[in-house]
């Protein structure tokens, strides 16, 4: 577990009683200036005192109880000082040598500093000194100590954060990877929804188009033929993405394929597909819908359940008519009852079903698409035909996309009577 109490700015500061309880090691050849030294060690209040008197015996001693500090007398026969000193070095981490020299030559300072020695005393000396000197080595070696200690902690912490973030590295990338196997699988469940060619109605031509956004929305559109000459359109889009709503979209699709081939009237057959919904679907998930019934003269009906409006190019005049929803969206209510109102297309006249995508799409800027800009490419193309529309409004939105991402799928039907 990371140890999230280690304060990044602050070392502990070294106690008082941690001072008194350190270990010192008293290192002289005459027996009476050892005992002198510990008397005075044991007089300041320092509790863990050990001593010898042969300079060959500090290596082997600092090795089983490391020593906080060693008081060395330079001047000793077999072994000086200064060769303790560099026998310390080889066992000492980081050549750091916790040792106060204590000499009688003071030309000897300087050289002991430079063998690493952390401080002189010069025999004789007073015990005030001795104190203050013995103090201060203490503090700076127990605080190097704690800093080496709170360094192997925070690599520790450094280390466990590494794994840590390995860790979430792999599982993102295996979330990932399964995230990225189900938006294939619902791309191809929802592709495999819409018709691979799309019908020829007498007297009547239809175009199509669907881009699914990389999220895969629940956009679908489908036609079909009745035994009795009519034909029907559908538009619509499922709340959510993913494999949910390409699932909801399969569920739809077969819901309505399934009531047309046993009643003809639309509104029989959102009924049925509503009370469907409810009762299978999610609580959060609905439908909206645009559907709409012709036969060869033009003559039919339409109903559009909670979704946007769709337009009517009228050829004679020039003129458009907006086909607004009046009915609740599919699915969220088991009471919602759906009316078909009167819908005739003539000769010339253009149909645009779409879903919220096309207009929602977005620029760079992050402006959309809108209706304004929707109704105006209407206009100007409807009179040409539906292929002269389709092929604009394919136009227009890769022009004012530019290639950004979409958060939504963009679906268009266009209808058109030819005769």
């Amino acid at each position: 577990m990371i140890q999230t109490d280690v304060m990044v700015s602050e070392v502990s500061k070294v106690s008082a009683a941690d001072i008194l309880n350190a270990r010192i090691l008293v290192v002289d050849d005459k027996v009476a200036n050892v005992v002198l030294l510990e008397r005075m060690l044991h007089g300041a209040g320092y509790a863990s005192i050990e001593s010898t008197t042969d300079p060959h015996e500090v290596c082997a001693l600092h090795l089983k109880n490391p020593y906080s500090l060693i008081l060395l007398d330079l001047q000793m026969p077999g072994m000086d000082g200064f060769q303790v000193m560099e026998s310390l070095k080889e066992i000492e981490e980081e050549g750091y040598l916790p040792v106060l020299v204590i000499t009688a030559q003071p030309q000897h300072k300087l050289r002991a500093l430079q063998a690493g020695a952390k401080d002189c005393i010069s025999k004789p000396f007073e015990l005030a000194e001795l104190r203050a000197r013995v103090h201060n080595i203490l503090e700076v070696h127990l605080l190097h100590q704690e800093t080496k200690n709170y360094s192997k902690v925070l690599e520790e912490t450094v280390r466990e954060l590494e794994a840590s973030r390995e860790v979430i590295r792999l599982k993102t990338l295996e979330e990932r990877k399964k995230s990225e196997q189900e938006l294939v699988l619902a791309q191809a469940t929802q592709e495999s929804l819409l018709p691979r060619f799309l019908p020829q109605f007498e007297n009547f031509r239809i175009h199509a188009y669907n881009t699914p956004t990389r999220y895969v929305g629940g956009d679908f559109y489908d036609f079909l033929q009745l035994s009795s000459g009519e034909w029907v359109g559908v538009l619509a889009d499922v709340s959510g993405k993913g494999m949910s709503a390409a699932l909801l979209s399969s569920m739809v699709l077969g819901a309505l394929s399934m009531e047309f081939r046993a009643r003809s009237q639309p509104q029989d057959v959102l009924n049925r597909v509503n009370q469907l919904l409810f009762e299978k679907s999610l609580p959060s998930q609905f439908v909206t819908v645009f559907l709409f019934l012709l036969n060869p003269s033009g003559t039919g009906q339409f109903i559009s359940a909670g979704h946007n409006a769709a337009y009517l190019f009228r050829s004679a005049t020039g003129t458009i008519e907006t086909l607004l929803s009046d009915a609740f969206v599919l699915g969220m209510f088991d009471s919602a009852s759906y009316q078909s109102r009167p819908l005739h297309l003539y000769r010339g006249d253009v149909l645009v079903v779409y879903s919220d995508g096309l207009t929602d799409a977005q620029n760079q800027q992050g402006e959309t698409f809108g209706e304004d800009r929707l109704l105006k490419i209407i206009r100007q193309k409807a009179p040409s035909g539906s292929h002269a529309l389709e092929q604009k409004f394919l136009k227009a939105i890769e022009e004012f996309t530019q290639g950004m991402p979409q958060m939504d799928d963009i679906t268009f039907v266009v209808v058109e009577k030819c005769q």
